[in-house]
């Protein structure tokens, strides 16, 4: 970046001039440089404190030590560094010690003077520090009194001595325990990481407890990946100050609509709710007017304040089988701001206009308060529409997932229609025109030809004391999808309005699958006969017409998954590159701003353009989406990785009470040293490692992604059915491990490795809960 060199003018500088010159400096930037560079004197300089701290309050700043400045996500020109990793080869890489953004902490690179190696892990330097290319390089210019570098993992006994086991499957190294600070074999444990290569020792600083206990799988995840579960003090108080607000005057009525909320049963929060009726404009002649009301969250959390800071920390909801770590405090997230039947609730709410064949016409957004008439879980909103074939029903399901009946929700609710039985509105009048106008947008889905994978999710149920009842897919029902096209038009139409209104949009982007990976694609599918041409144009109906051709072949399934591993990584950002996986050119998400930071930006602009009232994007926000999108975006992935591990600690533990058994399995990889396979109809990948095939040579064949005995010709190929023995399954790293039944895989090749393995038991059966809320 070439140096930036202000001209005095006299005048205060704006905040990009400021963060500019933060950006350009050599060394480290505080109130007086910026002053000086600026030609700031009396006056001027008052007004620049008070500038600066709006900039910090707006999260576009951060100050380090000595009160210097740099830009909110970077690495201050000199900071402490507490070195995390020491590599083979002795090369260091340091995080910042202390970090306040709200973007994870970056890895620096420690370029040392002196002889490679001199720092190992948990030292603490004073280092000069430079952006490079995509990463960033520190200069150490000082040692500093020893920290510490935490490490999670379970102690294991072995020759009179204590073993750390890291809970991370990628952690490949035990190391010894030098100071077990009262822990036991079998404890779940933080250590701090001391010495150097090669020889690194434990030292556990917090003893955690048993890891098979109930909510331990959830809590391994939450330490491991630092992801925030209190909120500061200043932010809960401040929940509870704007929990008084009234909803204000200026909101549009709608609380005679019989709008639903329909959420899974055991859903916490409730930030969505539907309306839909013919509509009877004459130019939209078999039309629809639908209605999607959101909760409207930038009501209660305004921009810079403390819940704001926090939201933005966290980036989104964390949903595990056992909990939920939420984004906002939960006297908002679970209450204020929910949609609860029978409470006024100030919503922001999409108004939409849909033809006969399912286009969106147009949209309009208002600030309303609303009334929703029933909490209905998906399964209850499908039974009554089943039902209905037969005949109506007044409907006496649960609301928001067991409480007073629905007929009595709606029977407290200002609308007419009651049913002939007098208990309240029959819930199947609100679900016939939803499901209708639902046809309509499935129509134009299909039509649209969006990516269609059916890959069902795993599905953890708990009972009341947190034990383990059964994982099995999840059921998807014509709920489930009803709901998804409701959010995704409306998601579509926030998008859209703000395009015309030409404001900040925080986009959805989902970019088409890079060539490397189609060729990758291509190769993988020539092995199962099926072909794939390069030179097409690549649309979401390509992948869909390779599904069709393969029809119910046993490895579809497998094909589905590559599938989806050949597609990008969709992102947040301020620019458009459009949503490949939908098929659609402009797309935000706009309807879970409880849950998603993403969704709150799009409900800010979304205010501001429309003029609605308080809490619209701000000036400095609106400069800052490219740093918003980066951030949230990092931490989306934090999330995804925190749940999806935690399902495979609590699959493993689930199958601990069958180790031994024969199940049947689907091989999902194959690689030189063995193969991946994961349990049918339950989930959890296990290794079955090559050297327990057989006792003959296995020659791995990389075209077709196969291992074949060197003289039985016997294949193990990705997509094929077998049964295998499940030798091992790990509840704290989420591992299984497998072995071949008896009388399979001979062969003449050299022996097996017949070492015994070490094997962590399973103390009793360990805790688990339903998911909460829904995800889309």
């Amino acid at each position: 970046m070439p140096k930036f060199t202000p001209k005095p003018s006299g005048g205060l500088p704006t905040p990009k001039q400021i963060l500019d010159f933060i950006a350009s400096a050599e060394s480290s930037v505080g109130k007086r440089e910026i002053a000086k560079a600026f030609g700031l004197h009396g006056a001027e300089k008052i007004a620049l404190k008070a500038l600066l701290k709006d900039m910090a309050d707006e999260g576009l700043i951060d100050s380090s030590p000595g009160r210097a400045f740099h830009q909110m996500g970077g690495v201050p020109k000199v900071t402490v560094l507490r070195v995390t990793d020491v590599g083979d080869d002795g090369q260091c890489w340091a995080v910042p010690e202390s970090w306040q953004a709200d973007t994870p902490a970056p890895r620096l690179r420690v370029r040392e003077k002196g002889r490679r190696g001199a720092l190992g892990i948990g030292d603490r330097i004073l280092a000069r520090t430079e952006e490079a290319g995509n990463g960033w390089i520190a200069h150490p210019l000082k040692s500093l009194a020893k920290g510490e570098e935490l490490m999670l993992g379970v102690l294991r006994e072995e020759g009179g001595k204590l073993w750390l086991i890291g809970v991370d499957k990628r952690e490949r190294r035990e190391h010894q325990v030098s100071d077990a600070g009262g822990a036991n074999p079998g404890d779940l444990v933080l250590a701090e990481k001391t010495g150097r290569p090669p020889r690194i020792t434990a030292r556990v600083t917090q003893v955690l407890g048993d890891p098979f206990a109930p909510r331990s799988f959830s809590m391994i995840a939450i330490h491991k990946l630092g992801i925030p579960v209190e909120f500061a003090p200043e932010a809960i108080e401040e929940a509870a100050d704007v929990a008084k607000q009234r909803l204000g005057e200026d909101r549009e009525d709608l609380r005679h609509l019989p709008i639903v909320a329909i959420d899974p049963e055991d859903a916490r929060d409730h930030d969505d709710a539907v309306w839909a009726m013919p509509d009877d404009d004459p130019e939209n002649a078999g039309g629809w007017r639908a209605i999607v009301a959101i909760a409207d969250v930038s009501f209660y959390v305004r921009p810079g304040s403390a819940i704001d800071k926090e939201a933005r920390r966290r980036g989104n909801s964390v949903y595990f089988p056992d909990r939920v770590v939420p984004m906002l405090p939960e006297l908002l997230s679970a209450d204020v701001c929910s949609l609860k039947a029978g409470e006024d609730r100030a919503a922001l709410v999409c108004h939409m206009q849909i033809s006969k064949g399912g286009a969106l016409k147009s949209w309009r957004f208002t600030r309303a308060v609303v009334r929703i008439a029933a909490n209905i879980a998906y399964e209850e909103a499908q039974a009554a529409i089943d039902a209905h074939a037969a005949k109506p029903l007044p409907f006496r399901g649960g609301v928001g997932g067991g409480g007073s009946p629905i007929g009595a929700a709606f029977a407290d609710s200002p609308h007419p229609n009651p049913s002939p039985g007098g208990e309240g509105l029959e819930i199947i009048k609100a679900l016939m025109p939803l499901w209708a106008c639902w046809r309509a947008l499935a129509a134009a889905r299909a039509k649209r030809a969006p990516l269609d994978l059916d890959l069902p999710e795993r599905r953890v149920i708990l009972d009341e004391k947190g034990r383990i009842m059964s994982v099995a897919p999840r059921e998807r029902l014509d709920a489930h999808k009803l709901i998804e096209e409701y959010m995704i038009a409306a998601n579509v139409a926030a998008a859209k309005a703000l395009e015309k209104k030409k404001a900040p949009v925080m986009y959805r982007d989902h970019e088409p699958p890079a060539r490397e990976k189609l060729v990758a694609l291509k190769d993988y599918l020539k092995t199962f006969g099926v072909e794939f041409a390069l030179g097409q144009v690549v649309k979401p109906s390509t992948f869909n017409h390779v599904i069709d051709r393969i029809g119910e072949s046993d490895f579809r399934p497998q094909v589905m998954e590559q599938i989806l591993r050949t597609q990008t990584q969709a992102y947040y950002a301020p620019g458009n590159h459009g949503h490949f996986g939908l098929a659609l050119g402009s797309y935000a998400h706009f309807t879970s701003p409880i849950r998603r930071y993403a969704d709150l930006v799009v409900h800010r602009s979304l205010v501001a353009a429309y003029k609605l009232g308080p809490g619209g994007l701000t000036e400095a926000e609106g400069a800052s989406m490219d740093k918003i999108g980066e951030s949230i975006s990092m931490l989306e992935r934090r999330a995804m990785e925190a749940e999806r591990d935690t399902i495979d600690r609590y699959v493993a533990a689930y199958l601990a009470e069958r180790v031994g058994d024969v199940v049947d399995a689907r091989i999902t990889g194959v690689q030189n040293f063995g193969f991946f396979a994961t349990v049918e109809g339950i989930g959890g990948d296990g290794l079955m490692p090559v050297r327990d095939i057989g006792r003959e040579y296995f020659r791995y064949d990389e075209a077709a992604k196969a291992l074949i005995g060197e003289h039985s010709g016997e294949t193990y190929s990705s997509g094929m059915r077998l049964q295998l023995r499940l030798a091992e399954a790990n509840p704290v790293s989420g591992a299984l491990r497998f072995e071949m039944v008896d009388g399979k895989g001979g062969g003449s090749g050299p022996p097996r490795d017949d070492k015994p393995k070490r094997i962590i038991k399973h103390r009793g059966r360990p805790a688990n809960i339903r998911h909460q809320g829904k995800r889309r």
